[in-house]
């Protein structure tokens, strides 16, 4: 397998999966300033949305979307538990954190790291934020991972997310 990332990208949380999993792959620089990677091919070409992370598979079929690839990674090495079973109440409970880092933090940091975003809805990102951080704080409040103590992938993407 190959996995497509940048440094300081969200495509860290798969990276964590991959080495948590012990299965094997290729880490690939896809610079998501210059769009290009090493040997000078256009990262376009290969995801046309072109951001991180991206993980394309032995078969070539290529997966996107940060909760999705960390779910197949976890799956593929299933004795690491990085996430429960598939069809399980506590895989719905990761699918269900998963969604939550993606929509309510990841996406809502974003506007942080715009230039062109006003100071006056920084202010207001920053609250949202704080808020959904007191959250996932007591979530954490009298256990070691997000899934009690276990880890799992959520922790990985948490772990980037606030990175």
């Amino acid at each position: 397998m190959k996995l497509y990332y940048s440094p300081g990208a969200c495509s860290l949380s798969p990276h964590i999966a991959m080495h948590e999993s012990g299965l094997a792959f290729e880490p690939v620089l896809a610079s998501t300033k210059t769009n290009q990677l090493k040997d000078g091919t256009d990262y376009y070409s290969i995801n046309p949305l072109g951001y991180v992370p991206l993980l394309e598979l032995e078969d070539g079929t290529r997966l996107a979307e940060d909760p999705t690839i960390v779910q197949y990674i976890a799956d593929k090495a299933p004795e690491k538990k990085l996430a429960p079973a598939a069809g399980t109440l506590g895989r719905y409970k990761l699918q269900s954190l998963l969604t939550f880092i993606g929509t309510e933090l990841h996406k809502g940091f974003s506007p942080l790291f715009r230039p062109d975003t006003p100071d006056e809805y920084k202010t207001v990102v920053k609250d949202k934020l704080l808020s959904r951080l007191k959250w996932v704080d007591g979530q954490l409040a009298d256990k070691q991972y997000l899934m009690d103590d276990q880890f799992t992938v959520t922790d990985g993407y948490l772990f980037t997310v606030t990175n």
